[in-house]
């Protein structure tokens, strides 16, 4: 069975694939996700990422989507206790931004949708600089003095805001970040690797990378003279026409054959290798699409196939 890791310095304990719940209400229909959540779960998964906004991009929905079908997956199932479920703040039409009210109401919309008394680790999505960090983390200790958030986090923040927030919360002995939401993955390593990391590092935050599989790119389905029918076909489809792409692909399809694994299986394996990541996260629009993601936490990458493909993502 795979062990779960240890999420920075909270109690907070996640199976090494956090299962992405962005296409829940958008590509995924109710039934769909939860026969997705199922599989997650019964293949020893108990880490769900959400957030507020999901899907409020899509015609027809306002947001909130995801969290409502997790929500009535969890009531079915009565498995709360079982599941560790991060949502996030500052993205919502109805509730933008990340002023101390804005968190506090979010933050109980997020628990009625999700038909339960706390948020295991709440993100602030996007961080907004115009706000104080002292209104942001204030407003975040509030939730966990009361009991209905465990954890907090950050993603997509700069190195500078994040050092504020966390000397703020030493300084004043409040709620302190224990996770980091960034963009991360072999085809996207600046937007993590340098100074962001190095804070993380030093103050002992767990990273959580979204996006880690280039939008479906790094699941090697996306071929020269290939024609796919997804969702994120532009995003991820560029990076074919970038050397550092094609290498990429390249020695994934060499280690993920001599480990016979799928090529998803074996980006996530690096990705879940890098100094502090705890867990990378993926979604899955089918069961058929999880095996390979679930194969990261039996795969262990070599350090010579680690450095292949630290080199071929340079």
């Amino acid at each position: 069975m795979t062990s779960l890791r240890k999420l920075g310095s909270s109690d907070l304990e996640v199976f090494p694939l956090a299962l992405g719940g962005n296409v829940f209400g958008w590509t995924a229909d109710e039934p769909t996700s939860f026969a997705v959540l199922d599989a997650y779960t019964a293949a020893g998964g108990n880490f769900i990422d959400t957030a507020d906004s999901y899907s409020a991009w899509v015609d027809g929905n306002s947001g909130g989507e995801s969290e409502t079908i997790i929500g009535k997956w969890v009531a079915a199932r009565g498995n709360r206790d079982d599941v560790v479920i991060a949502t996030k703040v500052s993205q919502h039409p109805d509730f933008p931004g990340l002023s101390a009210a804005n968190i506090k109401a979010a933050a109980d919309a997020s628990l009625r949708r999700l038909g339960t008394d706390r948020i295991d680790l709440y993100y602030t999505h996007f961080d907004k600089p115009e706000t104080p960090v002292e209104e942001i983390v204030g407003a975040l200790d509030e939730l966990v003095k009361a009991g209905k958030v465990r954890a907090i986090g950050a993603s997509n923040i700069s190195a500078a805001r994040l050092t504020e927030s966390l000397a703020f919360s030493d300084r004043e002995g409040l709620a302190r970040y224990v996770a980091l939401q960034p963009h991360y993955n072999l085809v996207s390593r600046d937007t993590y690797e340098g100074e962001l990391q190095a804070v993380a590092s030093r103050e002992g935050l767990a990273a959580v990378p979204y996006y880690a599989l280039a939008s479906g790119f790094l699941t090697g389905k996306y071929r020269p003279g290939t024609t796919v029918e997804s969702a994120r076909r532009a995003g991820a489809g560029k990076h074919l026409e970038t050397e550092r792409g094609r290498k990429v692909l390249a020695a994934l399809d060499d280690i993920a054959e001599s480990h016979t694994v799928p090529v998803a299986t074996a980006a996530l394996a690096w990705l879940a290798a890098q100094p502090t990541v705890a867990a990378p996260i993926a979604s899955a629009r089918t069961v058929e699409q999880l095996p390979a993601l679930l194969g990261v936490g039996d795969l262990v990458l070599t350090e010579e196939e680690l450095a292949r493909l630290t080199d071929a993502s340079a």
